[in-house]
């Protein structure tokens, strides 16, 4: 076990603190006309080819949280869920329960401060990398979630870690966001929906006020004295909105894009909305390297894209190496019959090109 613990320990401190070219992680949230909610996220990584699982949890499945000097918190799967995990199946960057809850993990560079792993603790603690897991396998709602982070204890998986932040979302769209400042759980209710990464949620939602000119459509006309101005195109409203992949800009777009987006009928047209408002956020792979660094041999920085429909229970996903979006489907899972489950993200790793002749 400790062996195991000191791979993990390893994978998640390459993950976040030797390579710096990870933060840029980008979520959004979406409404239907009936008001049903969509969340939507991008999961980069421009270092390697990622392992990329999804995993289906059943109930009654036994969780096991890893500890600097063993397994910590044990318990067992009272919701079932299913997820998408990075490099271990048991790191689950964003997934959906069967209540309709959604949770996913942001890295979160350079901020925050977890408090001091204690070995009295030990019972009750849980690893930053696993606290999707463990939040979606009790928690039903917002409350719930806040009730259970307020009995247990977060630690790094690695000290030498970066921190990361996290976002919980349940079926009717009430969306808040956690950050652990100086050992101090910070939770903030959401009701922008967006969340990308570093620095804090609340400067992201100040710094929005730098953009209050924003607008969707079209300026027609201005004047400049007796000098008439012309746009050049539609959307002109948007003209000057940051397109760098920062995490305060990603968060300015990101809001703006999914504010201004037509609502529709169904959930899976929101879904696939969301994917298209995500392509904005694609990072090709060289612009996270400098002049005469070599980029890694992957197709893009953006491995993973993911959307969720809660009222549905349905998790979408589409990969790097293939932009077929995949569904899963609760209404198709006998869970009463499941066992857990792990695969690979994509079976083969390349697109899927439909020779029409």
């Amino acid at each position: 076990m400790k062996q195991k613990i000191l791979a993990i320990g390893l994978v998640a401190a390459t993950l976040m603190a030797i390579n710096p070219k990870a933060d840029a992680c980008t979520g959004i949230q979406l409404k239907t006309k009936a008001g049903n909610t969509v969340m939507a996220r991008t999961i980069e990584w421009s270092g390697t080819d990622m392992n990329h699982y999804y995993v289906v949890v059943p109930r009654g499945h036994e969780f096991k949280s890893f500890g600097p000097d063993g397994t910590a918190l044990c318990s067992k799967v009272k919701y079932a869920y299913a997820g998408v995990s990075v490099e271990q199946p048991e790191f689950v960057m964003e997934g959906i329960n069967e209540k309709g809850l959604s949770a996913g993990l942001f890295y979160f560079p350079d901020y925050g401060r977890y408090e001091e792993y204690k070995s009295e603790n030990k019972d009750s603690s849980v690893s930053d990398f696993q606290l999707v897991s463990y939040i979606l396998s009790c928690c039903s709602n917002v409350d719930e979630v806040k009730d259970a982070i307020g009995k247990i204890h977060i630690h790094s998986i690695d000290p030498r870690s970066s921190t990361v932040h996290w976002r919980f979302i349940e079926e009717g769209g009430r969306q808040i966001v956690l950050e652990i400042i100086d050992g101090e759980y910070v939770f903030y209710e959401n009701t922008v929906g967006t969340l990308t990464n570093s620095p804090s949620f609340d400067w992201q939602v100040t710094n929005l006020n730098n953009y209050v000119n924003m607008q969707p459509g079209r300026v027609f006309t201005s004047h400049i004295g007796e000098l008439q101005l012309n746009s050049f195109g539609g959307g002109s409203g948007f003209l000057g909105i940051p397109g760098d992949f920062t995490g305060p800009s990603r968060f300015v777009r990101a809001t703006l894009f999914a504010c201004s987006a037509p609502k529709y009928d169904t959930a899976l047209q929101t879904v696939v909305q969301a994917f298209h408002i995500l392509n904005n956020f694609d990072i090709p792979i060289g612009a996270q390297y400098a002049n005469g660094e070599t980029p890694a041999p992957i197709p893009s920085a953006t491995q993973i894209t993911v959307s969720s429909d809660l009222s549905g229970r349905k998790l979408y996903y589409r990969t790097m190496n293939n932009c077929e979006i995949r569904c899963i489907d609760f209404d198709r899972i006998n869970f009463k019959k499941l066992s857990y489950i792990v695969k690979p993200l994509d079976e083969v790793k390349k697109e899927t090109i439909h020779q029409l002749f």
